[in-house]
């Protein structure tokens, strides 16, 4: 493995550095901001990840950018909880909901970090009680290159029980990045069912089948071929979760571009994954002067299912005191 690190820029008075790995003919960019995967080159040269050129850009702008999301992805109604008969009040930032973590998610901090095996290791402490979660929970979220693309495997262990769910938030345009919209990708999901959602898209706490619907992706369809149906209103879009079938190691998911030739496979333990098309993206300029909006990409979030915490019949998202948090993530992808 080539590996090459650079000053990225300063935030919290600690140095941000750009650590560009090369191996298998694919190099990625991260940045120990965020833990942020900031490019993801192919062997025949597209860039199919968004991301921008200067840490100003990450610390300002929305959108979650390629880096990793926690303590918890997606929503938590009312931004609190009950845990062991304790109400923990959460920071809201949106809609008096807490979103990907909070004002000061993962996302906006600065990770340690470690070379690892055709990868980095990037790690942090997140203090007991930091956006209101309970317990100091000991992060690492490990990037390794592989001979089809790229592995993200994340691990945690609370000094509290509390709850955890951790993603990477890529947005993907496999004709690479700035190249248009990911309306004319084709998708393939392995999901026959999705949690429907109400106000503040948060989940109304049941499952519903995909089939007969806009989200039903269990043959391969286009992502702009329903995007105006009725169900996608209230989102303008897709920003759904899914509900994946199996368990285990297992491919969730089959994108693809006619017009480049690439296709990536999703492979992932978790159990749901949010299906989000760029919708509220708003327009800007990314890497290299290229110019992103609504639909420049399409994310792929492997995830615990949103406010999991707040309905039975949903898989628990509580890690126990002490337990390990182990999941894990593959792209693979093949070339034309």
């Amino acid at each position: 493995m080539n590996y090459i690190e650079t000053t990225f820029g300063e935030a919290e008075g600690r140095p941000v550095k750009r650590l560009t790995l090369s191996a298998y003919g694919y190099r990625i960019s991260l940045l120990n901001y965020g833990a942020t995967l900031q490019s993801l080159v192919l062997p025949n040269g597209l860039d199919v990840c968004l991301g921008y050129d200067t840490l100003a850009e990450y610390c300002a702008r929305d959108g979650y950018l390629g880096a990793t999301v926690g303590r918890y992805a997606n929503r938590i109604g009312g931004a609190a909880f009950s845990l062991n008969g304790v109400e923990y009040r959460l920071a809201a930032n949106e809609e008096g909901n807490q979103l990907h973590g909070g004002m000061r998610g993962f996302d906006k901090r600065v990770w340690d970090y470690a070379p690892a095996a055709d990868g980095v290791a990037f790690s942090r402490v997140s203090a007991d009680g930091e956006e209101g979660f309970p317990g100091a929970l000991t992060v690492t979220v490990t990037y390794t290159l592989l001979p089809d693309g790229l592995r993200i495997q994340y691990e945690a262990q609370s000094t509290r029980d509390t709850f955890v769910s951790l993603t990477n938030h890529a947005y993907f345009n496999l004709a690479g990045q700035g190249n248009g919209t990911v309306l004319g990708h084709m998708l393939t999901l392995a999901a026959e069912e999705y949690t429907p959602a109400g106000a503040g898209n948060l989940p109304l706490g049941t499952l519903a089948p995909v089939a007969g619907t806009a989200l039903d992706f269990r043959a391969a369809a286009a992502l702009g071929a329903r995007i105006g149906d009725a169900l996608l209103a209230p989102t303008q879009g897709y920003d759904h979760n899914f509900v994946l079938s199996g368990a285990g190691m297992r491919r969730a998911a089959l994108l693809s571009c006619p017009g480049s030739g690439v296709s990536m496979e999703v492979h992932t333990t978790m159990e749901g994954m949010q299906l989000y098309t760029a919708n509220f993206l708003s327009a800007r300029a990314g890497k290299g002067g290229a110019q992103y909006g609504a639909y420049a990409g399409v994310c792929l979030e492997t995830q615990r299912f949103p406010d999991a915490m707040h309905h039975a019949a949903f898989p628990s998202p509580l890690l126990r005191a002490g337990m390990r948090y182990g999941e894990r993530t593959e792209y693979r992808f093949t070339l034309a």
